[in-house]
């Protein structure tokens, strides 16, 4: 079965403001390929603020919305990068996983580093949690948006479930 060819002029950004910064939305049609940190290039921009996604992004960095209903394409990455960022979806609002637990959820025990390697090609951050993964020692580790933006995720949606509790 030959696979259909993705052409350019299908693909366009969104904005979106975030508290982390502009998140820049790429779809292909309707499907979410990408979440960037920075702007693309050789790209249309279209303006929407009533697609789901932007509302489901609203209520995430509001209220903690833990899971998005926006159907996503990837366009890069393996079967075993797939599965790891697939698996994110376990990782519950709020709180942390390790690299190893990961490397275990997907039943490759050994393969935590290649883990953290799949993590830094994540092309959907946010919406697939991989800021959530931190080392076994308790340590932050790495995010590809920068260890500040990763703390700062981490940090907000620590505050949002406590309010939550409190509440």
């Amino acid at each position: 079965m030959k696979k259909k060819r993705l052409r350019n002029i299908d693909y366009f950004y969104e904005i979106f403001n975030s508290p982390v910064g502009i998140l820049y939305l790429i779809f292909y049609g309707n499907k979410l390929t990408e979440i960037r940190f920075d702007k693309p290039s050789n790209m249309p921009l279209k303006s929407s603020s009533k697609n789901t996604l932007q509302r489901e992004l609203r209520e995430y960095f509001d209220n903690g919305l833990d899971i998005f209903s926006q159907e996503l394409h990837f366009t890069t990455g393996t079967e075993f990068d797939r599965k790891v960022w697939l698996t994110l979806k376990e990782v519950p609002f709020g709180e942390t996983r390790t690299y190893k637990w990961l490397a275990e959820r997907i039943g490759n025990p050994n393969a935590s580093r290649a883990v953290g390697q799949s993590l830094s090609r994540n092309p959907i951050p946010i919406v697939l949690p991989c800021h959530r993964i931190i080392e076994s020692d308790g340590s932050i580790g790495g995010f590809s948006a920068g260890i500040a933006i990763k703390r700062r995720l981490l940090d907000m949606e620590y505050y949002i479930k406590l309010s939550k509790k409190q509440g």
